[in-house]
């Protein structure tokens, strides 16, 4: 249960608890030109927003859009209750007096929430600013027990960011093309409830809960001829996925611009997008007041701004904040390919994969090998077995210093690439297992006996007189046939080296 008066400071309670609340990130501008789509992931705590661009007439009408996405932040609690948050918890099992809206009870905001909203604010560059307001946000829905959302509508905490993006362009996709989006404001906002339509029962149920586990997305459309100023704009509520969030903007794109072509006005409103008729609708819209139960949310930028006799656990410390940022995504992509020399698109691979990073230098920190080799494997093989079995890297059987084991032995000419693949293709079915031992019980080790490997070569280059020809007449392609002939009479094993070494002097 909340608190019994308005809270004038953070208690030590919410600071022990962590944050639950809605995260809206506005990008505003983004122009959008006719009906060519390609997707933009933009990610901040798992969430996504897709946007598109294409090439349009200046004469002609286009579109405008600014996304409002809604990113659910992992936690423990409510933004203003202390109610627990469970996914998938049973409806309504976690509704404290204030989640319900009885007379008399009032929000508690909770200090990690705000910290986490500065931290969001820091990670895409914007401005923090140190004293922000909470509104009433006011409409009419059966999920919204109070009638208004508390939200930060006109003095958000953080404003005016960036986000640098990269996506792979070119004909072939295969170049990385550096994008920035704008981030007009973050700000904190209460999760509404959830409602449940029963089709078969002509009814809905509402959980208290609170809506949990889905992406959200507001889109702000409007229409203009470029070079002339914006138009009149709508808004398009509640889109959970890309697919639809495209598929909304789009129509709603069109759709003014048919309303104009007809002579007609586009309407300052609410919609809802219908992803099953792919059309959207009148919504009832919603009016703002300042929140009177919530004093301004202040952030202090160091330990020497702090004001004399705050509870230093009720302060939210900007800079301190700023020293726990992790490294992000962009930075890290930068830093592997300067690093190691590698790929813009492997960066892409091992940074979009939760913990390889992580597995890919820890591998390179115990091998000589080739970072662009040690690529090959953990993309190639290693992912390619994970995704074959529809597993996580967590559940991977081979650690990264068997890998690395693997890869040294191949490195120091123990095994052939040949071998080293057959070899993982062991270890991964046998836990545990490292590859020396499995090349010594199944015999696997590089053949370099050149008396042996004499007798092979010799017995290969009599049985192809043509191939033989073709090398002494200038054709040296047809050795590379002559030299996988031997490796399939040693399983691989023999050393690729020698064996080259001595098919030119047999077919010279």
């Amino acid at each position: 249960m909340c608190g019994t008066r308005p809270p004038t400071a953070l208690t030590p309670r919410s600071y022990l608890t962590a944050p639950r609340c809605c995260l809206c990130l506005c990008a505003l501008q983004i122009t959008i030109r006719g009906r060519k789509w390609h997707k933009m992931i933009v990610g901040i705590i798992d969430q996504c927003c897709s946007v598109c661009l294409c090439c349009s007439s200046p004469h002609k009408l286009v579109g405008v859009v600014g996304l409002e996405i809604h990113a659910q932040i992992r936690s423990n609690t409510k933004l203003f209750s202390a109610s627990p948050v469970h996914f998938s918890s049973p409806p309504n099992s976690l509704v404290s007096f204030f989640d319900a809206s009885l007379p008399g009870t009032l929000p508690v905001l909770n200090k990690r929430c705000v910290e986490a909203a500065v931290m969001t604010g820091l990670a895409l560059h914007c401005t923090i600013n140190r004293k922000s307001l909470f509104d009433r946000k006011h409409y009419f829905y059966a999920d919204l027990p109070a009638g208004y959302q508390i939200t930060q509508q006109r003095r958000p905490i953080a404003v005016d960011g960036v986000l640098h993006y990269n996506l792979m362009g070119g004909q072939k996709k295969n170049q990385v093309v550096r994008k920035s989006v704008h981030i007009k404001q973050i700000q904190l906002e209460q999760d509404s409830g959830k409602s449940l339509h029963d089709d078969l029962r002509s009814q809905t149920l509402i959980d208290l809960n609170r809506a949990e586990g889905q992406l959200r997305v507001d889109a702000n459309v409007s229409v203009h001829r470029p070079g002339e100023p914006f138009g009149v704009r709508t808004e398009v509520k509640n889109i959970n996925s890309a697919r639809y969030l495209a598929r909304a903007i789009d129509y709603e794109i069109q759709r003014q611009i048919q309303v104009l072509e007809r002579g007609g006005t586009v309407q300052n409103e609410t919609r809802a997008y219908d992803s099953k008729w792919d059309q959207s609708c009148y919504f009832a819209g919603s009016r703002f007041m300042p929140e009177p139960n919530l004093p301004p949310l202040m952030v202090y930028d160091d330990q020497a701004s702090l004001p004399p006799g705050l509870d230093l656990c009720q302060a939210v410390v900007v800079q301190e904040i700023r020293d726990t940022l992790p490294e992000l995504p962009s930075v890290t992509r930068d830093r592997l390919v300067h690093t190691y020399n590698i790929l813009p698109e492997h960066s892409f691979i091992l940074v979009n994969e939760d913990g390889l990073v992580e597995y890919f230098e820890a591998v390179m920190g115990q091998t000589k090998m080739n970072a662009r080799k040690v690529i090959g494997w953990v993309t190639n093989e290693l992912l390619g077995q994970l995704k074959q079995r529809d597993q996580s890297l967590s559940q991977s059987p081979i650690s990264s210093s068997v890998l690395a084991e693997l890869l040294e032995l191949q490195e120091n000419g123990h095994i052939s690439s040949s071998v080293a693949k057959q070899v993982f293709q062991e270890m991964w079915g046998s836990p545990g297992k490292r590859a020396r031992a499995i090349i010594e019980e199944k015999d696997m080790g590089l053949v370099n006996d050149t008396e042996k490997l004499h007798r092979i070569c010799q017995k290969i280059v009599d049985s192809h007189p043509e191939e033989v020809n073709a090398i002494r007449n200038g054709n040296k392609k047809v050795l590379n046939k002559l030299m996988g002939l031997v490796q399939k009479e040693t399983k691989g094993r023999a050393d690729p080296v020698l064996v080259r070494d001595i098919l030119k002097d047999k077919t010279s």
